[in-house]
């Protein structure tokens, strides 16, 4: 798409707030007006003194310069007051679409993009358009307003001397589409790699303890060093560009004071009046043509990042809801003939997977890393499609529910569970927003860590540190298992929920199961039985199929 298809596409994001964002705009505009208005008023009582030989004869247009003088700070205040108001709710929109179409399209993680790259789109990108409107369309309406009214009262006054001195500050107006296209390309450069450095700085800020022992710091600060010093090579041919636009305007304003002063010379006393008053609206131009130059800079700014923003929303849907999803009855969940591969290259995961799961049965699956287990998770939570075969649950095919009916009943403990940086009973409501305390602490007791909650000062308000570093891991398992248990699914599945864990913990843990499962259906997903699990079935995945396992 191109640039203006892409900016035109973002405003149509902003279609809630649309009245906030014009009434910003003709604050701007009357802003700019009253500062016209206050240099003609000027500019007509000097010229009505210098045709009386004494300023009295302009005092009557000097009076009325009063109520401008305190209408004008009014305005300006005004101005910015509405268009932040405006820029905010616009980006607010804008992140919060932004984060839908990517919980879409990366429902299973950011797989091969790059997360610090993601993080830069959510912020930098979306924090870029702040200039489309703010730097550019505000600035552009304001000029617009101040030329047109330029070329209405000078051309009431003297037509010739209106045309001489609307013509460079119409063609000044026409500044920011003009140096836009040549800032474009670095622009883009320039989000693409302050994108880039986001990534190489946040990359080994997530595994720091991996790069310290690795002694790999060196190597990651010279990665981050020359990534920044890509943006700032991409940010000064950004600044040269915008710098030809400024050196333009000047021109071009200073071209409109040289040809009223022309004007006035050939007409002599004749046209002095209107000269002085043209010499003085084309100073109150000078103000808003000012921002232009900029404005173009903005504008490459903003089209760079809406691309950006752009291409990861609009990522294919791995897997697409129905139009209208069907309504499971009960929740024995049955795989028939299932072949599945992540992409063609790879080869399948799966060749001719079938399995039946009755509802209060629990079974475990069991084999080495790379069988299949966890794409069996990703499959049954509707993360992934199968390329042939069926899944039924509740006697409803997955092809007809939505991602919602299937997670509504199928809940997931995986081996990386995350605990986020907020309270443990925020960290719980994940699985149940309206869960009251009570059922908190039912799930807690169930996961048999209740008792350690309770004797935190804090309780349930207790934060849990970035990845839940407040916890060991075992804690952390347990307080997710309660996350898990406090879901209203029906099926829980535990893809290696005991990974990490030393032995007396991963015993106690998997203990703590067959009471806190209570009457669900359950997929225990492991490499190894350690013998206090009590499955009512236990497969081997093996040549992407299940295979009864051996006793």
């Amino acid at each position: 798409m191109s640039p203006a298809r892409d900016l035109l596409r973002i405003l149509g994001l902003w279609r809630r707030g649309g009245g906030w964002l014009a009434f910003g705009a003709l604050v701007a505009c009357a802003s700019a007006l009253t500062g016209l208005a206050l240099l003609a008023l000027a500019g007509q009582g000097v010229a009505k003194g210098l045709a009386a030989g004494t300023l009295v004869a302009g005092a009557a247009s000097l009076v009325l310069l009063r109520p401008l003088i305190i209408l004008r700070p009014l305005f300006r205040w005004g101005e910015r007051m509405a268009t932040h108001e405006a820029t905010f709710r616009a980006l607010a929109d804008t992140r919060v679409w932004f984060f839908r179409r990517l919980a879409e399209r990366l429902s299973a993680g950011p797989g091969m993009n790059r997360s610090g790259d993601l993080l830069g789109r959510l912020v930098t990108d979306v924090e870029a358009l702040d200039g489309f409107y703010l730097r550019a369309l505000v600035p552009m309406a304001a000029a617009a307003s101040v030329v047109a009214a330029i070329a209405v009262i000078l051309g009431a006054l003297s037509p010739g001397l209106a045309a001489i001195v609307v013509l460079p500050l119409a063609i000044a107006l026409l500044l920011p589409a003009l140096v836009a296209p040549f800032a474009a390309r670095a622009a883009a450069r320039a989000a693409n790699a302050t994108g880039g450095l986001r990534a190489e700085a946040v990359e080994p800020l997530t595994a720091m303890e991996d790069i310290l022992a690795a002694n790999a710091e060196p190597r990651a600060v010279a990665k981050v060093e020359e990534a920044a010093r890509r943006m700032d090579k991409e940010r000064r041919r950004l600044i040269r560009a915008g710098s030809f636009g400024a050196a333009s305007g000047t021109v071009l304003t200073q071209a409109a004071l040289l040809g009223a002063l022309a004007w006035g010379i050939a007409g002599g006393s004749t046209e002095a009046g209107a000269v002085v008053v043209a010499l003085f609206l084309t100073l109150a131009a000078m103000d808003a043509l000012g921002a232009l130059p900029r404005a173009g800079a903005a504008l490459a700014l903003a089209a760079a990042g809406a691309r950006r923003l752009l291409e990861a929303a609009d990522q294919p849907i791995v897997v697409p809801d129905p139009p209208v999803s069907a309504e499971p009855k009960g929740h024995a969940l049955t795989m028939r003939g299932v072949r599945f591969a992540w992409s063609e290259e790879r080869g399948p995961v799966f060749e001719d997977l079938s399995l039946d799961l009755p509802e209060g049965a629990r079974i475990a699956l069991l084999g080495p890393s790379g069988s299949g287990k966890s794409t069996l998770a990703a499959l049954l939570l509707k993360l992934a499609a199968p390329r042939e075969g069926s899944i039924i649950l509740g006697g409803a095919d997955y092809a007809t529910l939505s991602a919602d009916a299937v997670r509504k009943r199928i809940a997931c403990l995986t081996q990386d569970a995350t605990l986020f940086d907020d309270s443990i009973a925020a960290n719980l409501r994940l699985a149940a927003p309206d869960a009251p305390d009570e059922a908190l602490w039912e799930a807690l007791d169930r996961a048999r860590i209740a008792d350690l909650i309770r004797a935190l000062p804090e309780g349930l308000e207790t934060r849990c540190g970035e990845a839940g570093a407040r916890f060991s891991g075992g804690q952390a398992r347990r307080i997710t298992l309660a996350r898990a248990l406090l879901s209203p699914a029906s099926i829980i599945i535990l893809d290696e929920p005991t990974a990490g864990l030393d032995a007396a913990t991963e015993r106690a843990f998997l203990e703590t199961l067959d009471t806190a499962l209570g009457g669900r259906s359950a997929i225990l997903i492991t490499h190894r039985l350690i013998g206090v699990e009590r499955p009512t079935r236990i497969l081997r995945i093996a040549g992407g199929r299940a295979l009864p396992a051996m006793s």
